[in-house]
């Protein structure tokens, strides 16, 4: 019984973790429990799936969409799919193998964040909807119930040809993209089929053993195993999970937090607490020991904030594209990147949907151009009611040609695909100055940004710290002050953190130092950087004679030795001075064996500004930008780089947000006013451009880590940093692939040259629509005859053939934040509709002279105001985009093979062979077939280019009016300030209370304000 017993107690812990070995073991040869415990760790509910992850909603039918009807969702569980607990048990010595990664990954799937896919056919379908497109397909029904069959062909060529080009164009744009995110692809050491290999981070697989170094990215969330210089650890980390003495990481902490905490409490609670007490103690000590020394110290900046790096130990978790800063092991993969930490926050964040600011625009422009063209319509019904004109009638103009016709040159079918190729070809041009545009529409947020909230290090400044001129004690020499802090710093030259990179290269100012460390020095022990003491320890010896050398905290330095007050005092105020100053100060001391220990000096460390940032600052001043600086330093560090940087010194400390005692509007002067704040956390970024926008700016944030991912989403235009974590990038509209501001502000300007395309396509493209709806309704009413429904059709598919080549036109940018002032473009290009209507009138009025106007010898009404109306409308676009460049090649290229092609049809006579008109006038022959003469053609060229030099001078003299410049300009810096000053009283109310027994209370709900405003 009792071996029975032992058996059975022994299959009971194998139970709960299977080795690896096991896994490989057939069912049939399993004993009895063995087969119980696998039945066990696999069997999966089939109730929990539609019981514990489904939900009923009620969601409307794609077929009825004024219907609802129940479904069940599933609910996507935070944590993600689990994964079997053996699947976390290989041997770091064979790792898998690769047809286990690949049954393994048919489950979890690929290791990255990934957006939403979406449907190719959703994808192909979005072309053809939209309330444009969805009046060009009533106008294809509308030819095929007239039996129009070439009108009915050529409309669905523009169709099709508008949703080709805008495919095609996204696409280039995504390819040039995804080159880029593949060249900076993270990259993994993994153990698999008994080799260290290296692959795509992306191709980890939970149960995956991977070697994670100082310098190293984390590439997935991952247990740490052992340390790589003990790979027998392995079975030790195995044997402590069996008896549940690994908690993994910050769980683990708390709950050693949490005992002490008891401990603590039943100090006082007699004997039995006392045995409790001690047997608590006992436990963990007991866990203390097991978890063993630190193995890892990563940096955790990303998610939490904290700049200092954080010591894993034998079990804890290391997080998703956090960095290891020293240390070197093996760690098992837990988990996707998708259902990681990081994972988890960024799905978050991106869940968080809103239409964007070029969506309402163009949906603005879209439904008055519906509603423009409905109008013009129900006034070419009235007008052929008095004329007497059918609704419908065979080889006749009737009405519903009128309809067909004002549908299609009406409505802009090419506007959504024009500007979404705009967009999408400079997407790919940023994507070769290495910015990658995330999503289109923020190139038209980036454009219109007021406000840039830049964090400091690394896009302000260098990111690479630099020593001032040092502070050396009396009578200590300054060679002997850098090699004692060189000695002091870790000598691992392939991955030295930054104040240890800065101290040991600061010795190529100072050859005698170097000269020093020559002399056969032997390191017995390194202690890195202890939170507690605040030092870095070096033991080393040279020439039979021990030193103990030392760096850090100032005051922690100052404590160890036994110097003079005077000597102290000095000290004192040299930290304070370098403080002032908004330097980052190392204190250096050594200590000879069987001496005290004696204070050196100081070494002044800051981050320096980059070299282009002050004058890419003054460009972005000049571009009417305002660059605010959010760091989390030190008020005085952050105060003196504005100062470096010509940026302002109006800096103020994050409390003041929250807990400055400003209330009403006075925060909002303050955030708008502030050239910086210190002492930053992403909460605050959060509220700052938050409380920008209230005030009616467009406001771009930079950032880096997870935790700024918020800010990010929330600004009009987010920004990720060179080297930002991947949920920063998921939550940003364009990520920077190299460090700087200079980058950001390039993007501005190039941002701003694709608004002015887009702005300069608009307002052409209102022209032309209002051009011809009012030439057709009033030559209807007035003549009782219109262009034909075919050259019409070839009329708008010319518009936009010729103006694709938009998206490839020189342009210029303007020198303040760019708006779309649609009442300016409304009231610009009506005028501009008009006067092109009546160039048009002009040259039908001249058929009725005696010597035919315009015509010499013979020619088609139809064609010549064809060619005409092809001509002027073409060469509006080079009107519209202005005279600070000269046009692109493409786009005169264009327009001038559509002219030529015009030409054709008006020379040839296609599609009109009446309405001849001969010179003279009472020669009507047919003889010509509907040829032009072309003398005619010429004329009609001559002609054009006059109309379009009379148009090009109004809208000169337009853009120079003042009060039509600002028209529509939104102010920034506009506030409710009543709103907010009520809300400020309000803060001031007092309240009352009473309590039973005691005289009545009172308090403010004011916070006190500690600081005088700088104003």
């Amino acid at each position: 019984m009792s071996s029975q017993g032992d058996a059975e107690r022994a299959d009971g812990r194998r139970g709960s973790r299977i080795s690896r070995a096991s896994l490989k073991e057939d069912w049939a040869t399993l004993d009895e429990y063995g087969k119980l415990v696998k039945y066990v760790s696999t069997y999966r509910d089939p109730g929990a799936t539609a019981d514990d992850t489904a939900s009923v909603e009620e969601q409307r039918v794609w077929y009825a969409p004024w219907k609802k009807r129940k479904v069940h969702v599933r609910q996507v569980d935070d944590r993600g799919p689990r994964f079997p607990d053996e699947w976390l048990i290989t041997d770091i010595r064979e790792g898998l193998s690769s047809e286990e990664v690949n049954t393994r990954r048919r489950r979890s799937g690929w290791n990255e964040l990934v957006s939403e896919k979406e449907n190719p056919i959703a994808k192909i379908l979005s072309y053809f909807q939209g309330p444009i497109l969805y009046v060009m397909e009533l106008a294809v029904l509308l030819a095929a119930g007239l039996e129009d069959w070439v009108d009915f062909g050529v409309i669905i060529g523009i169709l099709c040809l508008n949703a080709a080009v805008g495919w095609y164009q996204e696409k280039q744009a995504a390819d040039v993209v995804a080159s880029l995110k593949g060249d900076i692809a993270m990259r993994a050491i993994v153990v698999r089929d008994n080799s260290q290999q290296e692959c795509l981070a992306r191709e980890l697989v939970p149960g995956d053993v991977i070697i994670v170094g100082e310098g190293q990215v984390v590439p997935a969330d991952a247990n740490i195993i052992c340390d790589f210089k003990d790979p027998n650890g392995w079975e030790e980390f195995n044997q402590l999970q069996e008896q549940g003495m690994l908690g993994g990481g910050s769980e683990s902490d708390d709950e050693e937090d949490e005992s002490k905490k008891n401990a603590e409490e039943n100090a006082h609670a007699g004997s039995a607490g006392d045995a409790q007490d001690e047997k608590g103690e006992e436990n963990l000590q007991q866990k203390t020991r097991k978890r063993g020394y630190p193995i890892l110290a990563c940096d955790h900046s990303a998610i939490t904030g904290e700049s200092l790096a954080v010591d894993r130990y034998m079990g804890d978790v290391i997080y998703y594209t956090t960095g290891c800063k020293r240390g070197k092991a093996y760690a098992v993969v837990q988990t996707p990147a998708k259902t990681s930490f990081v994972g988890r926050t960024a799905s978050m964040v991106q869940s968080a949907k809103g239409a964007g600011h070029f969506e309402v625009v163009m949906d603005n422009i879209g439904t008055s151009l519906l509603i423009l063209v409905m109008a013009w319509i129900l006034a070419a019904w009235i007008g052929g009611f008095f004329r007497h004109i059918p609704i419908a009638s065979p080889g006749q103009q009737t009405l519903l040609h009128y309809t067909l016709s004002l549908l299609i040159i009406g409505v802009p079918v090419g506007l959504p695909v024009v500007t979404t190729t705009t967009m999408a070809v400079g997407a790919a041009y940023l994507a070769k100055k290495k910015a990658i545009v995330q999503k289109l529409t923020a190139i038209e947020s980036l454009a219109g940004v007021d406000i840039l909230c830049s964090d400091k290090t690394g896009t302000l400044t260098a990111n690479k710290l630099s020593i001032r001129d040092p502070y050396v004690a009396e009578g200590v020499d300054v060679d002997w002050l850098f090699a004692v802090a060189a000695l002091a710093s870790s000598h691992n030259t392939e991955s030295l953190d930054p104040i240890d990179k800065v101290t040991v290269l600061s010795l190529r100012q100072y050859p005698r130092a170097r000269e020093i460390l020559r002399r056969g020095w032997t390191t017995e022990n390194f202690t890195p950087f202890d939170p507690v003491s605040k030092r870095i320890v070096t033991v080393a010896t040279c020439e039979g004679t021990r030193y103990t050398c030392t760096k850090g905290a100032p005051k922690a330095v100052l404590q160890l030795t036994n110097c003079s007050n005077e000597v102290a005092n000095v000290y004192k105020a040299k930290a304070q001075e370098f403080a002032h100053r908004g330097f980052r100060s190392l204190g250096v001391a050594v200590q000879k064996e069987g001496e005290d220990w004696t204070l050196l000096g100081m070494l002044p460390m800051f981050d320096p500004p980059r070299e282009d940032t002050a004058q890419t600052i003054s460009e972005a001043q000049n571009l009417g930008i305002s660059v605010k600086m959010l760091t989390g330093d030190a008020i005085a560090i952050a105060k003196e780089t504005c100062k470096m940087l010509a940026l302002g010194t109006k800096v103020y400390n994050s409390d003041k947000l929250i807990h400055g005692g400003l209330s009403g509007a006075m925060a909002g002067d303050l955030v708008e006013k502030a050239d910086g704040f210190a002492e930053v956390f992403p909460e605050h970024k959060y509220q700052v451009v938050q409380m920008l926008q209230e005030r009616g700016h467009l406001t771009a944030m930079t950032g880096d880590g997870v935790n700024d991912a918020p800010s990010l989403k929330k600004a009009d235009c987010g920004i990720a940093v060179e080297g930002a974590s991947e949920a920063a990038q998921s939550a940003s509209d364009i990520v920077f692939l190299e460090p700087g501001l200079s980058t950001i502000i390039d993007s501005i300007k190039v941002a701003r040259q694709i608004f002015h395309r887009m702005k300069a396509y608009i307002q052409y493209r209102i022209a032309l629509c209002l051009h011809l709806e009012i030439y057709l309704v009033t030559a209807m009413i007035i003549l009782n005859e219109s262009i034909r429904v075919e050259l019409v059709v070839f009329l708008a598919l010319f518009a936009d053939l010729a103006t694709v080549a938009v998206a490839y036109d020189n342009a210029s940018f303007e020198l303040r934040p760019v708006e779309w002032q649609l009442p300016k473009i409304w009231f610009i290009s009506s005028l501009l509709g008009v006067l092109l209507a009546l160039g048009t009138w002009v040259v039908r009025g001249s058929m009725f002279l005696p010597n035919g106007g315009v015509i010499q010898n013979w020619g088609s009404i139809q064609e010549v105001v064809f060619l005409e109306v092809a001509l002027t409308e073409n060469w509006l676009i080079f009107v519209t985009r202005g005279i600070d460049a000269w046009p692109s090649l493409q786009l005169v290229s264009a327009i001038l093979g559509v002219d030529v092609l015009a030409t054709i049809f008006c020379l040839f006579g296609w599609f009109s062979n009446q309405d001849m008109k001969t010179h003279p006038a009472d020669q009507l022959v047919e003889t010509t077939n509907g040829w032009t003469d072309i003398v005619t053609v010429v004329r009609v060229w001559g002609y054009s280019l006059g109309v379009e030099i009379v148009i090009a001078l109004v809208y000169f003299i337009l853009n120079k009016i003042q009060w039509l410049d600002d028209l529509g300009r939104a102010k920034r810096s506009k506030g409710d300030i009543k709103i907010e000053n009520l809300l400020g009283h309000l803060s001031r109310l007092t309240v009352e209370y009473e309590e039973p027994g005691k005289p009545v209370g009172r308090f403010f709900l004011a916070a006190s304000k500690e600081e005088e405003d700088v104003e």
